[in-house]
């Protein structure tokens, strides 16, 4: 038996399909549903997905945005039948740790990635190890971004990072606007890394660390790594899969990464 709860964004095509569905459907409390439909786009169910991850529900979306990555797309006839044929997907989000110039620790979780990003003028200085091992000494550039493979058709494919499958236990590393070294293309790691990135010039290059859509500013050093404590459940229809938007993004860019 469907036992759904609803939230929904307040936007004027959001508000439509919530109406269209209470018409059709008794919705339940979080506590008492089994599952949460979220109306809205990608940038909303982000939100939506770290505030509710803690009632352990799988999430079912539901797109009045642009693209809809994370989304299913809405059909007034056959959306309930749809919902009882979801299949669910478990995705793993970023943790950051950042220490900002005056000493101060927080922490926060990214779904798709953390960027990094100068905050004046001039462009950051930075290194990127991981672990023990260093990735580069000096990277020169507007910023970077560490992304997960649910995240690697956002914002890193729009900077020319690797379309990453959901099943590669792969990080992108990718740089934004590289200067030096300006040939530098980024590098894929392993899930399991501990990834962390220095601000080699504090005083006169400050960066900032978001993650996802919260961030920390004047960031000293930013430690990244997956959290598989926290699990977010997505439910998709049989012909909206999120592994199927990933691969037909990555026949448009030619490259498959497994």
């Amino acid at each position: 038996m469907i036992r759904a709860s609803l939230i929904s964004d307040t936007n004027k095509k959001s508000l439509k399909i919530k109406l269209i569905l209470k018409k059709k459907m008794k919705f339940f409390s979080i506590v008492k549903s089994n599952f949460i439909i979220v109306i809205g786009g990608d940038g909303f169910m982000l939100q939506t997905l770290k505030k509710n991850y803690k009632y352990k529900k799988p999430f079912y979306g539901i797109n009045s945005g642009s693209y809809g990555f994370l989304m299913n797309k809405f059909s007034e006839r056959n959306t309930i039948r749809y919902l009882n044929k979801a299949k669910k997907i478990s995705i793993f989000p970023l943790e950051m740790t950042v220490k900002n110039k005056l000493g101060k620790i927080k922490k926060s979780i990214a779904i798709n990635e953390v960027s990094i990003l100068r905050q004046s003028r001039q462009a950051a200085y930075i290194s990127i190890n991981s672990g023990s091992k260093q990735i580069i000494k000096k990277l020169i550039s507007d910023g970077l971004l560490v992304s997960t493979p649910a995240g690697s058709t956002a914002y890193n494919l729009s900077v020319h990072g690797p379309i990453l499958s959901l099943d590669s236990k792969k990080l992108s590393i990718s740089p934004i606007s590289p200067f030096r070294p300006r040939r530098w293309k980024g590098k894929i790691v392993s899930e399991k890394s501990k990834i962390t990135i220095n601000n080699l010039n504090s005083k006169k290059r400050p960066i900032s660390a978001v993650a996802d859509n919260v961030e920390v500013r004047n960031a000293k050093i930013i430690k990244i790594k997956i959290n598989k404590k926290i699990s977010f459940n997505l439910l998709y229809d049989k012909n909206s899969s999120l592994q199927k938007k990933i691969k037909i993004e990555q026949l448009r860019k030619e490259t498959i990464l497994k």
